[in-house]
């Protein structure tokens, strides 16, 4: 299947994404803004969330009620999320209704109400989600084994924290909006049945006038690195471990995933047969690639009993270890045929190739053709992974633990 990919960038930075997928009768788009939550001052750390709540409350002519019934009665099912790098909004519709759905989002990002009457509610849904947050101690876990790999602001708590979240005002959101809600490094994507002259004209009616501002200053920490352990009465224990990676963009990322992927890709994966299924020792494991744009880690999460969690530990690092001895024939057969499938999925979703040609123009600057990644795929041998390996073996790791005892371990300890 030929995929027809269109790029257009407006004069004030914008830069426009389009994949025509004609056999549908859907249309998504991504609306990916510069505000992350790496740039929260450090004493507002949430700033960025409670602005993507508080725009949402009434924008243009619409108030509050009447901004969800107009998505509704579009038939729009949309979002909105905060990750380190940007503040995205993202919805899926009838093909007919993408335009008024792009004109209620340019209203969101360009003339948000802020209702000073709703601040205190929105503030406690952004309270809640931290706490929420807080109580998933899976995720606590994996959020402090980031910021120990990263270091701040790249491995920050998303939602910041309670006591700066309940701080915030109004003057605060309009400060990040005006300096962060800006054109200049924002992705709009767009995939589904669209007609292209259609949607470039639209973006430029919507964006074109957008004014483009300058960029706060990012200031990076150093990562703690080494083991931490969370205390916690829980009969369970949660292990994090991450350690360096390539960037998506590095010419190596495939190999690595290929890698990770023989790690942790389904129940024939070895993190699920040698720790789950031979040993009984974990209900959840896993492992991924993680990506910044100029840095990268592979994630790995265990979740088991107190009882069962230093074997647990013990095993997981020697597995990551022994990965670094090369993987088999029959390991990337199977793994092939999973990232395959999911290719072929993608092709039957606008949303997901909405974003997923955001994701590779923010970190390649281009967008890559299902092809182009299918031959990739096609071109990983067990000989390319291993070279990979050689030269990127696992090394330097950082580990958290969160359970009632700390583990003994040699991460950390040079």
């Amino acid at each position: 299947m030929t995929q027809e990919i269109y790029t257009h960038q407006l004069a004030n930075g914008l830069m426009l994404l389009a994949e025509a997928m004609p056999w549908l009768e859907s249309a998504a788009f991504s609306l990916s803004l510069p505000a992350g939550f790496a740039r929260d001052p450090a004493n507002q750390l949430g700033l960025a969330n409670l602005t993507c709540e508080m725009v949402q409350r009434g924008c243009g002519d619409r108030n509050s009620r009447q901004f969800v019934e107009d998505l509704e009665m579009l038939g729009a099912d949309s979002s909105a999320g905060i990750r380190n790098s940007h503040t995205s909004f993202v919805g899926a519709m009838p093909a007919d209704s993408l335009a008024d759905v792009l004109a209620i989002y340019a209203d969101v990002v360009r003339r948000p109400h802020l209702p000073a009457d709703q601040l205190d509610d929105a503030r406690q849904v952004c309270i809640q989600e931290i706490r929420a947050a807080e109580d998933d101690l899976a995720q606590t876990a994996m959020t402090a084994v980031r910021q120990r790999h990263y270091g701040d602001p790249w491995g920050r708590v998303p939602h910041g924290d309670v006591t700066a979240v309940s701080s915030l005002q109004c003057t605060d959101i309009q400060r990040d909006i005006a300096q962060h809600y800006r054109p200049n490094d924002a992705i709009l994507s767009v995939a589904g049945k669209f007609d292209w002259p259609t949607v470039r004209d639209l973006a430029e009616r919507l964006f074109g006038d957008w004014p483009a501002a300058n960029a706060s200053e990012i200031v990076v920490s150093p990562p703690a690195g080494g083991y931490h352990h969370l205390q916690s009465d829980s009969s369970q224990t949660h292990i994090g471990v991450a350690y360096s990676s390539v960037p998506y963009a590095d010419p190596g990322y495939m190999q690595a995933r290929g890698a990770v992927g023989v790690l942790s890709d389904g129940m024939s994966s070895r993190l699920f047969t040698e720790i789950r299924e031979n040993r009984g020792l974990v209900y959840a494991v896993s492992a991924s690639c993680d990506s910044l744009k100029d840095r990268g880690a592979v994630v790995c999460y265990a979740g088991t009993t107190t009882e069962r969690a230093q074997e647990t530990l013990d095993v997981l690092v020697a597995e990551l270890v022994r990965l670094g001895d090369g993987v088999e024939e029959a390991e990337l057969n199977r793994l092939k045929a999973r990232i395959k499938s999911g290719l072929i999925m993608m092709q039957e979703s606008s949303i997901s190739r909405s974003r997923s040609i955001a994701f590779d123009w923010y970190h390649l600057g281009r967008v890559r053709t299902l092809s182009e990644v299918g031959g990739l795929i096609d071109g990983l041998t067990c000989q390319s992974i291993n070279a990979y390996l050689a030269e990127h073996p696992p090394q330097d790791m950082v580990a958290v633990t969160l359970g009632e005892h700390p583990l003994e371990t040699t991460i950390g300890i040079s």
